[in-house]
């Protein structure tokens, strides 16, 4: 069972219309803002620091230690990341839904902390409904002064606007968003030189940080950053949200204490994810969004800690998305799905990507339409080698790159997993002309 814990990001969600300036205020909000703007920066930067915050994106890198590596330059800017646009991944989508101004707050306290006098918020597009409540958030801020000029008599100004994307998955990247933001087509930059912290939006020095990281902000400004990491164990602290999908009971986002909790816990816990549907066995779960390795049921019991799924399992918990595969689901098709949805929105800046995708996506198609061949089972993996290095399964973390960005190493996952497990599966779709699973 989980740990019973008061939530951060999520105890608003239930409250009367929470999106709204007056509920968040009823509430305390703002006032996170008020007290870190009487602290120096420094110490609202220890403060995270202390708490080791670890970004709620994907890459799992500390928040206090980026906003630390900033170049000293002026002006400094402010990038949160709000694209979240990976299959089955939602939680960001929630909190954006649900709880602008947590997210407003926390961007604004971010902004003081690396002193930063522009931010932007950059909210998937097809989220019609976050991104009208996220601009009606920023307007109503601007309202009630905790955006502008002076605010709250601390000398400290901010502007904030909310930047609409336009659905290209690749822009979830931060370099790529970054090219977004400037007017530019989505196409991620060459690191190093432009890590956002030394080169970013327009030049200048700047902080991408996930939607998920800001909101956690206000309450570690509030309570300390020891509280924060006192919550989890000492290489997870914290709580963090879970998008639990697939064949489960309850799918939807859950906040969960990190380290202390394991993937048993996310899919079969009453109050989570509630067991697999219509009392079916477990088959496989992906533990970290699209873009990771499988695991087994074997792998169940893994804590909730990025670094024990990506140095003993040798995948990542990544986007928090955990999307459950029962005995009815066919590996193959499961795995094409995902192969599709890269192709499609690769950039096509990397051959490997632009090419290595689309020659999957077709042997995929093929095997699971009925046409497969037996050596097209070699086919897939030298193909995925391509793309990433000495890709192998049993898989290992990080994998090797191709690319500019995160793409590339992206798109093997789940041919590389669904191989891997089921090779068995693969061979019946090529021996009998089709899937088994209809």
């Amino acid at each position: 069972m989980t740990t019973e814990v008061a939530p951060i990001v999520t105890r608003r969600l239930a409250a009367q219309e929470p999106w709204t300036l007056q509920s968040y205020l009823s509430d305390g909000g703002y006032g996170a803002l008020r007290k870190a703007l009487t602290m120096p920066r420094q110490e609202v930067m220890a403060e995270v620091d202390r708490a080791n915050l670890l970004g709620r994106g994907g890459a799992g890198f500390p928040a206090g230690r980026k906003w630390s590596m900033l170049r000293k330059a002026e002006p400094v800017y402010l990038v949160v990341n709000g694209d979240e646009s990976e299959p089955a991944t939602f939680k960001d989508h929630l909190l954006i839904e649900r709880d602008p101004h947590q997210i407003v707050e926390g961007t604004l306290i971010t902004a003081y902390a690396i002193g930063a006098a522009q931010a932007f918020i950059y909210v998937r597009g097809e989220f019609a409904l976050g991104l009208e409540r996220m601009i009606q958030a920023v307007e109503d801020a601007y309202g009630h002064g905790v955006i502008g000029a002076n605010i709250f008599g601390s000398g400290f100004s901010v502007d904030l606007v909310v930047h609409p994307g336009a659905g290209a998955y690749i822009c979830g990247d931060e370099t790529a968003l970054l090219e977004s933001l400037e007017g530019k087509r989505g196409f991620p930059r060459i690191k190093p030189p432009y890590y956002p912290a030394a080169i970013g939006l327009y030049g200048a020095p700047t902080v991408v940080n996930n939607v998920e990281t800001m909101s956690n902000i206000p309450w570690i400004v509030l309570n300390g950053g020891d509280a924060f990491a006192a919550l989890g164990t000492e290489t997870a602290t914290g709580t963090r949200m879970f998008a639990v999908a697939g064949r489960v009971n309850r799918p939807g986002a859950y906040e969960v204490e990190l380290g202390k909790n394991t993937f048993r816990d996310l899919v079969y816990d009453p109050k989570l994810g509630g067991g697999v549907r219509d009392g079916r066995e477990l088959k496989a779960f992906v533990p970290g969004g699209a873009s990771s390795f499988w695991f087994g049921p074997e792998r169940l019991d893994f804590s909730l800690d990025e670094s024990k799924v990506k140095g003993e399992g040798g995948s990542m918990m990544g986007s928090g998305s955990v999307i459950v595969l029962d005995d009815t689901t066919c590996a193959v098709r499961a795995a094409w799905r995902l192969v599709r949805f890269f192709h499609k929105e690769s950039c096509g800046q990397c051959t490997p990507c632009r090419e290595g995708s689309g020659w999957l996506e077709k042997i995929m198609r093929r095997i699971e339409s009925g046409h497969g061949r037996p050596q097209d089972l070699e086919l897939l993996m030298d193909v995925c080698d391509n793309i990433s290095p000495g890709v192998s399964w049993p898989s290992r973390w990080p994998p090797n790159m191709t690319t500019i960005c995160p793409l590339g190493p992206s798109i093997p996952p789940p041919v590389v997993s669904s191989l891997g497990m089921f090779r068995d599966e693969y061979l019946v779709h090529v021996k009998e002309g089709g899937c088994p699973f209809g």
